[in-house]
């Protein structure tokens, strides 16, 4: 299961404000727990083989898509670079020092297309709204105010 929160957000174009979900992750796993996870499916390998397999992939895909290579993941997806750059005139006038960053994107395959249709959602208060009931209960107040609750930093992680 997963859980969401809803947030006001304003266009930045017109200024309206509209209801939002944001997805809330339960944490982050690191290298070592996916590996533990991995293992505990019956993985052939042991945990430190699949530790020293995710290591190498990660460096060995940043090596092959500096030189120009995109990383086919099979059934997960795709890793590529893309960039971002600041406009020129024209093409002529166009220089490498208009490429302002280099960023790594990722592409899920097919495999995650039916991912609305098997989700169990939750809806959940925003972290902001648990935060100040936690804090008003440890205060031993009553109620508690959220009322700045009105974007979604920090929502989505």
């Amino acid at each position: 299961m997963i859980d969401y929160a809803v947030a006001m957000l304003s266009n930045i174009r017109t200024g309206e404000k509209k209801a939002y979900a944001f997805l809330q992750s339960r944490g982050t796993l690191s290298i070592d727990e996916i590996a533990d996870h991995l293992v505990s499916h019956g993985c052939n390998y042991d945990r430190g083989d699949v530790i020293a397999i995710i290591t190498k992939l990660v460096n060995c895909s940043k090596e092959l898509m500096l030189d120009g290579y995109r990383i086919e993941l099979g059934d997960l997806g795709k890793l590529y670079l893309t960039c971002q750059s600041e406009g020129a005139v024209s093409k002529e006038k166009f220089t490498r020092a208009n490429i302002k960053s280099i960023n790594v994107k990722f592409s899920a395959s097919k495999l995650y297309d039916d991912l609305l249709q098997r989700v169990s959602l939750h809806k959940a208060p925003t972290r902001k709204a648990s935060a100040a009931a936690l804090e008003a209960e440890l205060s031993g107040l009553t109620t508690a105010d959220w009322s700045a609750d009105d974007d979604a930093e920090g929502e989505g992680d």
